[in-house]
């Protein structure tokens, strides 16, 4: 007898209370670059990695932050300051004649003083990596007075610039730098 007096349960869902349409609504209306991009996955199921995938992540520590001084670089060996280079030119582009240029692509040497910027090494590594390379270029019979003037040719090809940054590295790997 008192089962009549009393209302059936409210049962409140998501559906219901019309919260779904008015997300999605919302969400619809934003404009397309507020909208998150996901990773990228290539046709063979491998996601796209960051250039320096692998290594720590640069920025400044605790004790930084507190003694307001900058981030410490990230000690990297030489071979590594120039597969980092590779990987740099191959995630941004490669330009040649200019360090940098407008759509963020890089030379050579854009690539490992960006390599340099984002805290990966110091100017003595970098200036290290540019002698493994000066090497590899004379001892493969292509005498440059720099790897820009290599890198700055109008038969030099991107691919020949990874080639090149593979070598070095491998060498500079080889003798223990």
């Amino acid at each position: 007898m008192t089962s009549t007096l009393l209302a059936p349960p409210i049962t409140l869902t998501p559906d219901a209370s019309g919260l779904i349409a008015e997300i999605e609504a919302y969400l619809a209306s934003l404009p397309v670059a507020a909208t998150a991009v996901g990773p990228l996955i290539c046709n063979y199921g491998s996601t796209a990695q960051l250039w320096y995938a692998g290594f720590p992540q640069t920025g400044p520590t605790f004790l930084d932050r507190i003694a307001h001084r900058p981030a410490r670089p990230t000690p990297v060996s030489i071979a590594d300051h120039l597969r980092l280079a590779s990987r740099y030119i191959n995630a941004f582009g490669w330009v040649q004649g200019a360090l940098w240029d407008s759509a963020g692509r890089v030379c050579l040497l854009g690539a490992q003083a960006a390599v340099l910027a984002h805290g990966y090494g110091t100017p003595d590594t970098v200036r290290r990596a540019r002698i493994q390379v000066m090497e590899v270029l004379h001892a493969t019979g292509r005498p440059v007075s720099s790897p820009d003037e290599y890198n700055d040719r109008a038969t030099t090809r991107q691919a020949d610039v990874h080639h090149l940054l593979d070598r070095a590295s491998a060498r500079a790997l080889s003798l223990g730098l």
